[in-house]
């Protein structure tokens, strides 16, 4: 795989993951999100507080978290094969962190913990069925 390839791939996911967080965390669920806070306050920030760089770039890095898995273990080239091991990373991955969180945390109540990973699953699978399409192009 070439660097381009990988480029390409990262800034393809980046761009799906990007947009699905938008629509399903700041459109679809933000409501239910609120309503299943845990009692922490004061830890959401707002539009006008937003750390947009560190945003763009953790969703960057779990593009690329993909882009590496795929083209230098998995030799995943399809959409089929990204889409599938995207949400079974993103399952894994999002569900040990959500639990962990929920643990130490009170920042979200149960229901958000259990919730959450759905939530990545879906992302991380087209994420990743965009990545391998991209990586599979020649």
């Amino acid at each position: 795989m070439t660097a381009k390839n990988r480029i390409m791939a990262t800034l393809a996911g980046f761009v799906v993951y990007f947009m699905l967080g938008f629509l399903l965390y700041g459109v679809l669920l933000m409501d239910f999100y609120s309503a299943n806070a845990g009692t922490a306050t004061g830890v959401m920030r707002t539009d006008d507080d937003m750390q947009w760089w560190a945003l763009i770039a953790g969703n960057v890095m779990m593009s690329y978290l993909l882009v590496y898995i795929f083209g230098t273990w998995a030799n995943i080239t399809t959409f089929g094969g990204g889409l599938k091991a995207g949400a079974i990373i993103g399952l894994i991955m999002s569900l040990g962190f959500s639990l962990n969180m929920y643990g130490t945390t009170n920042i979200s109540n149960l229901t958000s913990s259990l919730v959450d990973p759905i939530v990545i699953t879906v992302m991380m699978g087209f994420t990743g069925g965009v990545i391998g399409w991209v990586l599979g192009r020649k």
